[in-house]
């Protein structure tokens, strides 16, 4: 039986094109404010809708409740994973409202081992929440970090921290987050070579969300490197900053 041509090339032509697309990674960080936005409603709908029109395939989230009596509470890692169809899970910084309050990775993948690390320093716990996935079987790390926004110091030791505990891991990571800090900092130095930082498409400022004079959210990588800039998304009132999204290249 024979085929037209034009369908033998339209064949050929997606077959060329799957593989290409498998290439890439989808990556959104957004500290969501327990889902409060700026307009001082709580609503995880309006979250997740931004979150789906973006087809990620790995998400990094800061300022997450899970149980939280202030966020009716819902368990909101688990609720985002239902209301986006991806995978879910929930790192805890510590004890807060009834509940707990801590981090979360969404993923395309189903997610591996997880591990939270805790980062130096009084005041508020600060964390960063690893965890692993396979992509066509082979390992990447994820992990989602909020450091301090009090004092430079205490954010320089815990970023140094952070670099420390992951050096001895050799899959490809992802580091995404709310790091309180510009690009060239101390702390955003913190993290040298092999690290690099994923720059921005202007505008690259990330908070406050209405009008943001800042850029404080980044995208690192070890062991990728970005297909572009990455692009801070123009959402003003979901939260009290705006979401950053990188479309990275896997390794061939």
């Amino acid at each position: 039986m024979s085929f037209p041509r034009c369908l033998v090339l339209a064949v050929s032509l997606l077959s060329f094109a799957a593989p290409a697309h498998a290439r890439e990674l989808r990556v959104l960080c957004w500290n969501l404010h327990h889902g409060v936005g700026e307009d001082n409603k709580l609503d995880l709908e309006r979250i997740a809708a931004l979150i789906r029109e973006q087809k990620p395939d790995l998400v990094a989230l800061q300022e997450i409740d899970n149980r939280c009596r202030r966020s009716q509470s819902v368990d909101q890692a688990a609720e985002l994973a239902r209301l986006t169809g991806l995978h879910g899970a929930f790192g805890k910084a510590m004890d807060h409202d009834g509940g707990e309050y801590g981090q979360a990775i969404l993923s395309k993948f189903p997610i591996g081992d997880t591990q939270v690390h805790r980062l130096p320093g009084d005041g508020e716990p600060r964390i960063a929440f690893e965890a692993e996935v396979k992509i066509e079987g082979k390992a990447l790390r994820m992990i989602t970090v909020h450091l301090d926004h009090q004092q430079d110091p205490r954010r320089l030791k815990q970023a140094e921290a952070l670099a420390k505990a992951l050096e001895n891991h050799h899959e490809p990571m992802i580091l995404a987050g709310d790091f309180n800090d510009i690009p060239g900092s101390a702390p955003l130095k913190a993290f040298a070579a092999p690290w690099t930082a994923v720059p921005k498409k202007e505008p690259a400022f990330t908070c406050p969300a209405p009008a943001p004079k800042v850029e404080i959210d980044h995208i690192l990588l070890r062991g990728l490197d970005p297909k572009e800039p990455a692009t801070v998304l123009p959402e003003a009132i979901a939260s009290d900053h705006r979401p950053v999204f990188a479309v990275i290249k896997l390794p061939e």
